[in-house]
């Protein structure tokens, strides 16, 4: 699914890469981290990760941080997205996040219009730099 649109597929590759298993064996090993994957009918539809961070910032405030939200395309606009969502913030909720915030590249309208229906609101400009 991580390859599965044209972004993705720029910047992922083979599945069988070890480089994938070595990242879900250190994320599964982080107690701030969670893979979470969807299903419907004993396949995976949707994943994402939610990473629980720290802060100094408003008052020592811990987030949450989704990211690699992917639902399969063939599932798209059935609400799965939307539940794994919600439990991503209610699971944030659980343990005491105050916020929870995400990225999305800029070319991906749909995905911006789906999370501003979901109450995020586009309040900041996210940075990256490729090392």
């Amino acid at each position: 699914m991580l390859a599965d649109d044209p972004l993705g597929a720029s910047r992922e590759t083979d599945p069988g890469f070890s480089g994938y298993q070595m990242a879900f064996e250190n994320i599964s090993a982080d107690p701030h981290q969670k893979l979470v994957v969807g299903e419907r009918g004993g396949e995976v539809v949707a994943c994402l990760q939610l990473t629980f961070i720290p802060g100094l910032s408003r008052r020592g405030m811990t987030r949450a941080l989704i990211e690699a939200v992917r639902v399969r395309s063939d599932q798209r606009g059935g609400g799965i997205g939307r539940q794994l969502i919600g439990w991503a913030i209610d699971e944030a909720r659980r343990a005491g996040c105050g916020m929870v915030q995400l990225t999305t590249d800029r070319t991906r309208a749909g995905a911006h219009r789906f999370y501003e229906s979901l109450g995020f609101q586009g309040t900041h400009v996210g940075m990256k730099l490729t090392l």
